[in-house]
């Protein structure tokens, strides 16, 4: 008689559902390979390591549908409703396996297989959702948005997460969290981030993040353009309190912001000098907004002979920075649209192809 070699099959099998009664979990699974023990210790998947949890009773599916009977060992192919003592999160679709000093094998295995049920890109934003299942259909429309996503999880917002959204680049700084929370742990350090964007509605949550993603873009072109003048018309106003050296005038801002060192011109074109100081009831202000009312200085003009009551000045603009102000057209407010155009008219009257 010829000897037969025995090869141990290890344990494997797939949650199916996931049923958690009086803060125990029970998992309705199938297992396809092996032999399964009460006090077996399982790796079950998960999005992150895998979860280590101890068999505590076994319950093997009757014929038939009718129901289960307890036993203390059950072997491949069959339905079984196992009690785990892990209270944490299991998901159904997970695979599980038995445990035989081999966690590291189990952990490259089971990253090989989620990632093939989630697939992800080498950049993109951040997703987290309360179940499996809400996170694939997030995912399918985010995809569907041509969104990328560079990580996705299941479960609360940690600390580690916010670690993670922080290191990601700033188009992509955003995380969103379907039906979930910050921690508890976050919840009592009180620990928040912007680019988090909660919401318990899916379709409402992807559109949240595309407003938020375009005030992003837009602030982040809007930054560009502060290196440029101050785009501003002021109205002057009766009121002379100096008339030379420096020249100090009320004025009013019809339009645009003003700001100091911006370098002023009349409705002629002429340049009239640069704005050193604003100030408001005696303090100095770096800035003024449309509708202010203040005083300004302006050092090498004589008012007398180079400006009137009433005259309006502008924000003198180099051929290059309107060229750029245009290029950005959709970032400015229709106020400073229209103190733009009054500029170029200005410019056009000695040179009629300015800015074109």
């Amino acid at each position: 008689m010829k000897n037969q070699i025995s090869v141990k099959i290890e344990a494997k099998g797939v949650i199916l559902e996931v049923k958690r009664e009086k803060a125990v979990n029970y998992l309705e699974s199938i297992l396809y390979d092996g032999d399964l023990k009460v006090n077996d210790e399982i790796a079950v998947a998960s999005f992150g390591k895998p979860i280590i949890t101890k068999i505590r009773c076994i319950q093997k599916a009757l014929p038939l549908s009718k129901g289960f009977e307890s036993v203390e060992k059950a072997s491949a192919a069959a339905g079984l409703r196992l009690q785990v003592t892990s209270k944490e999160e299991i998901l159904s679709g997970m695979p599980f396996q038995i445990i035989k000093n081999n966690i590291k094998e189990i952990e490259d295995t089971f990253s090989e297989e989620v990632s093939e049920g989630i697939q992800l890109d080498d950049n993109g934003i951040f997703v987290k959702a309360d179940s499996l299942g809400s996170l694939e259909a997030i995912l399918f429309l985010l995809r569907q948005k041509q969104i990328r996503i560079i990580k996705a999880e299941i479960g609360s917002i940690t600390k580690k997460d916010l670690v993670f959204l922080e290191n990601l680049p700033e188009e992509d700084k955003f995380m969103l969290g379907f039906n979930v929370d910050y921690d508890e742990e976050l919840k009592k350090e009180g620990i928040t981030n912007k680019g988090v964007i909660f919401n318990d509605i899916v379709y409402k949550l992807i559109e949240d993040f595309e407003k938020a993603r375009e005030e992003k873009t837009k602030e982040s072109e809007r930054k560009k353009l502060e290196e440029l003048p101050s785009l501003a018309k002021i109205f002057i106003l009766p009121y002379v309190f100096r008339n030379s050296n420096p020249a100090i005038f009320g004025i009013r801002v019809e339009g645009g912001v003003l700001k100091q060192e911006i370098e002023m011109i009349n409705r002629e074109g002429n340049k009239i000098g640069r704005i050193k100081t604003i100030q408001e009831e005696k303090t100095n202000m770096p800035s003024a907004n449309k509708g202010k009312e203040v005083a300004i200085s302006i050092p090498g003009v004589n008012f007398e002979r180079e400006l009137q009551k009433g005259e309006f000045l502008y924000s003198n603009l180099s051929e290059i920075q309107f060229k750029k102000f245009k290029e950005n057209k959709e970032l400015l407010s229709q106020d400073e649209i229209r103190v733009l155009q009054e500029i170029s008219a200005i410019k056009r009257k000695t040179n009629v192809t300015w800015g074109i």
